[in-house]
């Protein structure tokens, strides 16, 4: 039953932000709230990569580079495109690192540099939680944004 109920998490998710990921376009990717801001692009970008590589503290073989945690957005969003595939790449992996995981392992440790020690059910809760505040952060862009040049 544990399983299931982790992969209604991650459907809910997946669903939830659809919402705001959806509607992303070569056309509204550069939108920002202001001139400080990260574009759309950027941020969908971050999202894609960051789901991806947090599979590495579950001891999952990623291939994807980070090219936005802790950057500036220099225009790394502009292929909505590939960060749509690094969105997919992620939430694939999640179900199958879901699937495959047996229950009790959910609250073994796993050491990470952001949280501490924290279990595997608490860092899937963290991804989740991750992408669902971007989708937010881009819903937000996408209604009250615009583009800057």
């Amino acid at each position: 039953m544990q399983k299931q109920i982790l992969l209604d998490m991650l459907a809910q998710n997946r669903t939830t932000c659809s919402f705001a990921f959806d509607q992303i376009t070569a056309q509204n990717a550069d939108f920002r709230l202001n001139q400080e801001t990260a574009s759309i692009g950027f941020i969908y970008r971050h999202t894609g990569e960051m789901m991806n590589m947090f599979g590495l503290f579950f001891g999952l073989p990623v291939a994807v580079q980070n090219t936005t945690m802790g950057l500036t957005d220099t225009g790394q969003g502009q292929d909505v495109l590939a960060s749509q595939h690094l969105l997919e790449e992620g939430y694939q992996m999640l179900q199958t690192y879901i699937e495959t995981t047996a229950d009790e392992a959910w609250q073994d440790p796993i050491e990470t540099p952001f949280f501490g020690t924290v279990s595997r059910a608490r860092l899937l809760g963290h991804i989740l939680f991750h992408t669902a505040h971007h989708a937010g952060q881009i819903s937000l862009t996408l209604s009250k944004g615009q583009k800057f040049t």
